[in-house]
């Protein structure tokens, strides 16, 4: 979800930056100049998400700072983009709504969006996995969940990419205000037309004599539709590729699909759709990872590097190993701002890959992995495509 880091650009990863040595190291933004720093480190990159002495209220850090950038402040200041005692209030009421019972809920739904989606692929053939499928289920399970009208939904979902369109600013902006203003109105008819989705509990949803203001509900929407779908689209792809690319990994999986929960966090280790954690900065001068953190300076969390750290993820971090203890890996985040939308991707993940590994038996890259491209972001990492060559199983063989 796109904040007021597009305001102070994540510094590139140096290609030593996983030299366990270092964990934190000082960084300047070729845009401006600061200085800022970077964490690489796995123990200590875990200290700096969780650790209240990083603020994530940008709204405080920019102020009177002239960027030249004109984003709706509905995704500027997002509940993501807060600090205590203002982000527990929010998440606080968001989770009434929001739960894990709800997602167990969902389940047989996602289950039979997902087997619409593969319905549709070829018997025999080739597909793109993320425009057939890894796109398409988590936006119409979110937008399901939220009350987006079908017809609606091609054109949020193509703001909510533009959001993350690094090196575009402008386009960037336009869709945060398109994207605002959509949601404003789908507000307002749903106040007058109330359901039982998502976003008519947020509507009514309160704590005591507290409620959202229309500012918040209108700022959550838009945050509950862009994280509730991009990085599980990005995991899909990235998921099925590390599989692709270790066979043997994949066969064990399709053996016994009931393994495909646990081999989620290895996955989830491996192939985070995360590259960086959204924007925090030093509130008071502190030690990370023995490198001393001055007060005002902004902290960038590298997510994939400390989930690739050889002091925390040996032997061969890189390799995909589905028999790997991957518990405590950081591709939700860690603390407070732990992603609060985790059942829901884990059960979007698990229900695609275990119906693509049991009802398609032979499937296989249709390119050199050297030939795939990534899109280019900053925040996240994902597929532009990944096609592949399918054949669907027989009756008596998965």
């Amino acid at each position: 979800m796109k904040d007021d880091t597009q305001r102070e650009p994540t510094p590139e990863l140096p290609a030593e930056a996983r030299d366990t040595a270092c964990p934190v190291r000082a960084v300047r933004s070729g845009s401006s100049g600061r200085t800022g720093y970077l964490v690489t480190g796995y123990a200590a990159a875990r200290q700096a998400l969780g650790d209240p002495r990083l603020s994530k209220d940008t709204a405080a850090y920019f102020a009177g700072k002239d960027s030249g950038r004109r984003l709706h402040p509905a995704v500027t200041r997002t509940m993501l983009a807060s600090d205590p005692p203002h982000h527990t209030r929010l998440r606080a009421l968001v989770t009434r709504a929001f739960t894990t019972g709800a997602v167990t809920a969902m389940r047989p739904f996602i289950s039979q969006v997902t087997d619409t989606l593969l319905d549709r692929w070829p018997a025999q053939g080739q597909v793109d996995v993320v425009a057939d499928l890894a796109l398409p289920l988590p936006v119409t399970v979110i937008c399901g969940l939220l009350g987006v009208p079908e017809a609606d939904r091609p054109e949020v979902a193509r703001w909510s990419a533009e959001l993350f369109a690094a090196g575009r600013p402008e386009l960037i902006d336009d869709a945060s205000h398109a994207m605002a203003a959509y949601m404003t109105d789908l507000i307002a008819d749903k106040r007058s037309r109330p359901g039982d989705a998502l976003l008519d509990r947020l509507v009514s949803v309160r704590d005591g004599e507290d409620r959202l203001s229309e500012d918040e509900l209108v700022s959550l929407a838009v945050l509950l539709l862009v994280a509730g779908h991009e990085t599980t689209t990005h995991f899909i792809g990235s998921a099925l590729l590390a599989l692709l690319q270790q066979p043997s990994e994949m066969a064990g999986l399709r053996r016994d699909p009931g393994r495909v929960p646990g081999a989620l966090e290895e996955l989830l280790r491996h192939s985070s759709p995360v590259s960086t954690a959204t924007f925090r900065y030093a509130t008071e001068t502190f030690t990370l990872g023995g490198t001393e953190i001055p007060a005002g300076a902004p902290v960038q969390v590298a997510i994939k590097a400390a989930d690739h750290d050889p002091d925390r993820w040996s032997p061969c971090p890189g390799r995909l190993d589905l028999e790997r203890n991957a518990a405590g890996h950081l591709a939700f985040g860690h603390g407070i701002h732990r992603c609060l939308g985790a059942p829901l991707a884990r059960a979007e993940a698990e229900i695609a890959l275990r119906a693509i590994l049991t009802r398609f038996p032979e499937l296989r890259l249709a390119v050199p992995p050297e030939q795939l491209a990534w899109r280019p972001t900053r925040l996240v990492r994902g597929l532009v495509a990944l096609p592949v060559l399918v054949r669907a199983g027989s009756p008596d063989r998965p």
